[in-house]
């Protein structure tokens, strides 16, 4: 047996033992030897035969495709990190997660983590770009709670429906290259139609995505200095940085980091909050 098809083996195992029947809708079926599901009963909830899973968990040389790990990954109740992590171990490349993948939380520690970073603005972005939590800086630099429906919680939308960021006389720049970012980022969910909503929309209120879209330009988010000229704060200048959510690879946490008078002008606004 190979390094990788053992890892595979012993993590199929590990993620096997810690499931009880009751807790996958099957019946307990008495006494068991050992904890956790059968493994005939893992093949009858992921939709494949009893043959082929145990030939995984023995780490005989078997190909399994990306629908039948997304089978097993739904059995065996895995977390997108352990359903990414079992695409690295069967050395497939990482497949997008299900169409109809739960809805995306945020972490009681990285709401914390956002509180305590005013007065930087900070905000946690999800895979399709909608905004899953920001902190008051945030709030009080881009009124985020202000975008407008039928996707109120998003930052592409907002870009493109926003009239006081449309006014911006560096928008089109700005506009353009977060298309290219966000078309390499859906990339990644080829089938999911909350995806196609979104950009079907964004082409029915403006001419200006329409145009972008149909370039198919691709750029990765670039971090740096920003300058934003605010209607209330005047220049606010920042460090900008993307970083990966550990545990949630398709969120993205988004900091700006204030210049010492930018601070001061924000922890004095946020102070009447």
């Amino acid at each position: 047996m190979g390094e990788g098809r053992a890892a595979l083996a012993d993590f199929l195992r590990t993620r096997r033992a810690r499931l009880s029947p009751e807790g996958v809708g099957l019946p307990g079926g008495g006494r068991r030897r050992t904890p956790g599901l059968r493994r005939e009963e893992v093949a009858l909830l992921a939709h494949i035969g009893t043959s082929w899973y145990v030939a995984l968990e023995q780490g005989r040389d078997v190909h399994p495709s990306a629908a039948v790990l997304d089978g097993i990954s739904t059995a065996l109740r895995l977390t997108e990190a352990e359903r990414l992590h079992l695409f690295v171990l069967a050395r497939l490349p990482v497949a997008p997660a299900p169409a109809d993948a739960p809805a995306e939380t945020v972490g009681a520690a990285l709401r914390s983590a956002l509180h305590r970073l005013n007065p930087h603005p900070a905000y946690v972005m999800g895979r399709r770009w909608d905004l899953l939590a920001w902190n008051a800086a945030a709030e009080a630099v881009f009124a985020f709670s202000e975008i407008a429906p039928p996707h109120g919680r998003n930052f592409l939308w907002r870009c493109f429906t926003w009239p006081a960021l449309r006014a911006h006389p560096q928008w089109a720049s700005m506009a353009k290259g977060l298309v290219a970012q966000f078309r390499l980022d859906s990339a990644h969910h080829p089938d999911d139609p909350a995806f196609a909503q979104l950009i079907t929309d964004l082409q029915g209120v403006s001419g200006e995505f329409r145009e972008w879209w149909s370039r198919h330009d691709v750029r990765t988010v670039p971090d740096g200095p920003k300058r934003l000229v605010h209607p209330t704060f005047g220049s606010l200048e920042f460090e900008h940085v993307t970083l990966h959510v550990p545990g949630a690879p398709d969120q993205k946490l988004v900091l700006y980091t204030c210049t010492p008078e930018a601070a001061a002008v924000l922890s004095a606004a946020l102070s009447g909050w």
